[in-house]
Formats: C-alpha cells, sequence, structure tokens
C-alpha cells in the first residue's frame, strides 16, 4: 500500500512550514521519527533529499523525499486515504477554496511575519508590516466566517488544511507579542480568529508540538538574523 513505509521528517522545530507537517502527522497518528536540522549546518541528507530549494521540511516516507509543505500535506492525504481525519474536503469546489485561502496565508501571512520578525530595519518599516500582518488576518476572519459555516475551525468540526497551514505561524505569533505588545490574532480587530487560535492551540494535533516560548523564539531570531537564515533556510 502506499502509505506503508517509514516516515522520517527533515525540520526545524521553529518552521512554520515544519510544524503543520508535525500536525497532520499528529491528527491522522502516524508514526514519525523528527531530525531537527542544524540552521547554519545543513546535513547531508537534508541537501541530498532537496537538491533544489535545500530547505525544510522534507518527508521521507520509504526513504523516498517529498518537498515543499503543502504538498506534503496534500501527499499525506492521498497516501492514506483512510486515517481520519482528511485534511482536504472531499467535495472539489471545496478543496478549491480550501487550497485559495492556504495559498492565501502563505503570500500575505507570510510576508508580513518575515517583515516584522526579519527583514524590518526601522521601527517604521515594522509598524508597516504589523499593519499588512492586520490586513490579511482581517481577510481571514472573514474567511473563517465562510469555510466554518458556523463551526469551529476553517475546516468545519475539525482540523483542516487552512488550520494547520495558519496554525504553523501562531508560534511566531508569541514573539511578535511580546516584540509590539499584544496579540497578533487582536481579539479587538478579529474576535472570531482570536477565538480559533485559542481552539487550535488546544487540539491534540498541536499540543506539545507548537512552541510557546517567546524568549526562546525571539533567541532564535537572533540567531536566524546573525546568519542571513531568512534567505537560506526555511524558518
Amino acid at each position: 500500500m502506499a502509505g506503508d513505509g517509514e516516515l522520517k521528517l527533515l525540520g526545524m522545530w521553529t518552521s512554520a512550514f515544519v510544524l503543520r507537517v508535525r500536525f497532520v502527522l499528529n491528527l491522522k497518528s502516524l508514526p514519525y521519527e523528527f531530525v531537527e536540522e542544524n540552521l547554519g549546518d545543513k546535513s547531508d541528507l537534508l541537501l541530498a533529499s532537496n537538491p533544489v530549494n535545500k530547505t525544510v521540511p522534507v518527508l521521507l516516507h520509504a526513504g523516498r523525499p517529498v518537498n515543499e509543505s503543502q504538498v506534503i500535506l496534500q501527499y499525506i492525504d492521498e497516501a492514506w486515504p483512510d486515517r481520519a481525519p482528511a485534511v482536504l474536503p472531499p467535495d472539489p469546489y471545496e478543496r478549491a477554496v480550501a487550497r485559495f485561502w492556504a495559498a492565501y496565508v502563505d503570500d500575505k501571512v507570510r510576508l508580513a511575519w518575515l517583515g516584522i520578525l526579519f527583514r524590518s530595519e526601522t521601527e517604521e518599516e515594522r509598524a508597516a508590516a504589523v499593519a499588512q500582518a492586520d490586513a490579511a488576518l482581517e481577510t481571514l476572519e472573514g474567511a473563517l466566517r465562510e469555510c466554518s459555516g458556523g463551526k469551529p475551525f476553517f475546516g468545519g468540526d475539525g482540523v483542516g488544511l487552512v488550520d494547520v497551514v495558519l496554525g504553523g505561524y501562531l508560534g511566531w505569533f508569541t514573539a511578535i507579542e511580546k516584540l509590539i505588545g499584544r496579540r497578533m490574532i487582536d481579539p479587538a480587530r478579529t474576535p472570531a480568529l482570536a477565538a480559533w487560535e485559542d481552539r487550535f492551540r488546544a487540539t491534540d494535533a498541536a499540543r506539545g508540538v507548537l512552541p510557546d516560548d517567546a524568549d526562546k523564539m525571539l533567541e532564535f531570531r537572533q540567531t536566524a538574523l546573525a546568519l542571513g537564515a531568512s534567505k537560506k533556510i526555511t524558518l
């Protein structure tokens, strides 16, 4: 069967893109070995497994590499179709909508996140990046209402594609909160999304995996900035 074989995930504990893969593996109760990569010294296994981009995450399934986080998520869904829950809905239109919003997160939220933490050289630049993030999250507030149909998650009753993609950023949002003095997903601006964040953090998929120590995240940020890592490896 396609789902047979040992699973190994190459990643970093801070990476929003690695975290989303870990969430889905946890959701489906799939056992895997997690291999922590060194930010400044990529392993030979990583370089051989992802020679094009040389980034994490890489999922090794029976020794065969699958690269790029959203590709990996959909691969897991397809390789283990009988392992509930499914990350993508069965309806083709609903799948297309979920893929659209997942791409939106990795476009708008990712750029704002990089701007706040890694690319801002002045407080004015950081404030502009925070404003971009606020605008993107306000859009996602509406998307949550549309996709959830009044249920707890973007995926409805359970966690789906958009939940794990956005959820991967929550560890870094903890660090941003310490920098800007308020929650990145601000209850005053986006109350439904703030409630979603609390629910997602409490899920079995995220518990014990999602970083919640702002000081450790900010310490890692300093290491990344020193290495220029935002241009070298997925954070």
